[in-house]
């Protein structure tokens, strides 16, 4: 089974893109929407020890969450200590189940994926990305968002430039939904044609 890491810096279209290649057909593990799952789940009691007050009867209050870990590294380290492997272990079992029922392909949405090291984990990486003035429209137009809050997740985030030189595909997210399609839809051809080529 050839495994996808879909990533991209926050605001440049990345769940748009995810859906993308559900449309075509390829299972998609979220990584966020795993996250939001946790909050609700098992993450509650893990994250209230660590965190006494953050979380309620609906689970974790990630507005109180976020008071105190943003702008503070060794909290939000924490939180991840506590979070990363619940994601992880979500992850395996999506993979194992999309094995078992004989998917050629799927697609592992992971927002930090180079900052985690998750490129070990694909066999190629997608990164999704706009340009600068885009990105941060979307991002600022979203409930919630302030510029403070923008700029403290974009600094956990490696360079949009970075990303897209470590990348084995770019999807450019700025040109219009038409064309990141048929972006996606040559990157998927790709795919095929060289893992064709090394007999997997």
């Amino acid at each position: 089974m050839i495994k996808i890491g879909l990533t991209g810096s926050i605001g440049m279209g990345k769940t748009t893109t995810g859906q993308m290649f559900v449309d075509r057909g390829y299972p998609l593990h979220d990584a966020d929407a795993t996250v939001h799952r946790l909050y609700k789940g098992a993450a509650v009691p893990l994250i209230e020890a660590e965190f006494p007050g953050t979380t309620g009867p609906l689970g974790v209050d990630r507005a109180a969450l976020s008071s105190r870990v943003i702008g503070n590294p060794e909290a939000m380290k924490r939180l991840e200590t506590i979070i990363h492997p619940l994601v992880r272990r979500q992850e395996r079992e999506f993979y194992d189940q999309a094995r078992a029922d004989g998917i050629e392909m799927v697609v592992l949405d992971i927002p930090l994926l180079f900052e985690t090291g998750a490129e070990d984990r694909v066999d190629v990486v997608v990164v999704v990305s706009a340009d600068a003035d885009t990105q941060r429209q979307r991002v600022l137009a979203r409930p919630g968002m302030t510029v403070e809050k923008f700029e403290a997740i974009k600094a956990k985030q490696m360079p949009d430039e970075e990303k897209r030189s470590r990348a084995d595909y770019i999807v450019d997210t700025g040109r219009g939904l038409d064309a990141a399609a048929a972006q996606v839809d040559a990157i998927l051809k790709d795919i095929k044609r060289r893992f064709a080529q090394r007999g997997e």
